[in-house]
């Protein structure tokens, strides 16, 4: 086939008006899979404000990359009856959504769904009724011991017939991965596809040193998984040990208010502990590569992004031994923790203080090229694609 494949992704989350940070490592793999696909995305997602249709669609056409957001008015009931419009909604909106991708660049060759259930289920009627193969890339740590949160007899039993029935299941981890299986969402080609790192947003930079060794920890401000109260307890600890030591917290999320008071009751401020609220591209970058490392203490994780993009500025990491972080994070760029464990994180930050230098920076950020750059996925993830319309 000379043609560019036509692919299309239906994902659960993805950036969005409301939220630009919400499935953004959605968008890096349709974004790396466009360097040598045809990409459509079709996002349906509820509305938060009040509209005066039932349906919005808006367009964005990046070449290889097309995408159709759809939005919905959102019942605010909270009936069973309500709960129905609403998922009728949701089917519909995507069907608006596909209905403009296959008038603007025709049928799709095939179907790649991110997270669990709703969307594959569209994937399997469409391979039933019109032969369109389908696979699945799974995001969602739901399905770990930790969280246990994958129940519901209808939801396992939906769940293990669309896995069983995709070309191919692929996870972001091999814990993932493990935890699917053990849950019965069984077929016979699992594997790992990496997050997507822009090697060339993240970048190292030479810092002026300020006296200080800076930490940098990035995250949703989500306290139940990121564990940022437990954190602060820890920094709170440290400023009794050293006071050659700043930490930078970058981001915002639903306990960002709860945590930043926290934060003040411990006695941090400035110029120690640095709230700098939601910040994306090349300022993230920018501060970033700014730190000295990157420090996460979450209780549960899958595979963190911002761990990737630590390494791709260089940076050594700090992180707890949960989700698919051992996998990622070794002696040669990094420690782990347990999860917490707030004096082994302390102890942790105090070593690295002393050895953080000593790292090989060049090695860290080609580990991540090797295997996380968008031009290695998007290769991945073509390769894949071929295999599955049996075209290599």
């Amino acid at each position: 086939m000379d043609r560019p494949l036509h692919i299309l992704f239906l994902p659960r989350w993805y950036p969005n008006k409301y939220d630009p940070m919400l499935g953004l490592f959605v968008r890096r793999h349709a974004e790396a899979a466009a360097n040598l696909n045809k990409i459509s995305v079709v996002f349906a997602f509820p509305s938060e404000e009040k509209m005066h249709k039932t349906f919005s669609t808006a367009i964005t056409d990046e070449g290889n990359l097309y995408t159709v957001n759809v939005l919905y008015k959102k019942s605010p009931k909270k009936n069973s009856i309500a709960k129905l419009i609403n998922l009728f909604r949701f089917f519909y909106a995507l069907h608006i959504g596909m209905a403009k991708v296959n008038d603007a660049r025709g049928k799709a060759d095939l179907i790649h769904v991110h997270i669990l259930t709703r969307l594959a289920l569209v994937a399997l009627w469409m391979k039933k009724i019109h032969g369109t193969p389908y696979l699945i890339t799974e995001h969602w740590s739901r399905y770990l011991p930790t969280r246990n949160e994958f129940g519901g007899i209808l939801r396992k039993s939906l769940s293990r017939l669309v896995v069983k029935n995709a070309e191919l299941v692929t996870t972001v981890t091999k814990n993932l991965a493990l935890a699917m299986q053990k849950h019965g969402l069984r077929n016979e080609h699992y594997v790992i596809l990496p997050n997507v790192v822009d090697m060339d947003l993240f970048l190292p930079e030479k810092r002026i040193s300020s006296g200080k060794i800076r930490m940098i920890h990035i995250s949703c401000f989500e306290d139940r998984s990121k564990n940022i109260s437990g954190l602060l307890r820890v920094l709170s600890k440290l400023t009794e040990i050293r006071s050659d030591i700043e930490c930078v917290l970058i981001g915002e999320g639903m306990d960002q208010k709860m945590l930043t008071d926290y934060a003040h009751t411990l006695g941090l401020y400035e110029p120690f502990l640095r709230f700098t609220g939601l910040l994306e591209g090349k300022k993230l970058a920018e501060t970033l590569a700014s730190g000295d490392f990157l420090l996460l203490f979450s209780n549960y994780e899958n595979m963190p992004v911002v761990i990737l993009e630590a390494f791709a500025c260089g940076l050594p990491v700090i992180a707890t031994e949960v989700g698919g972080i051992p996998e990622m994070v070794k002696p040669e760029n990094g420690l782990l923790v347990k999860a917490a464990d707030e004096y082994a994180m302390l102890q942790a930050i105090l070593e690295m203080a002393e050895k953080h230098q000593d790292y090989n920076h060049l090695k860290i950020r080609q580990s991540v090229e090797d295997q996380y750059s968008k031009k290695a996925v998007g290769e991945l993830l073509t390769t894949w694609y071929h295999k599955i319309l049996k075209l290599s």
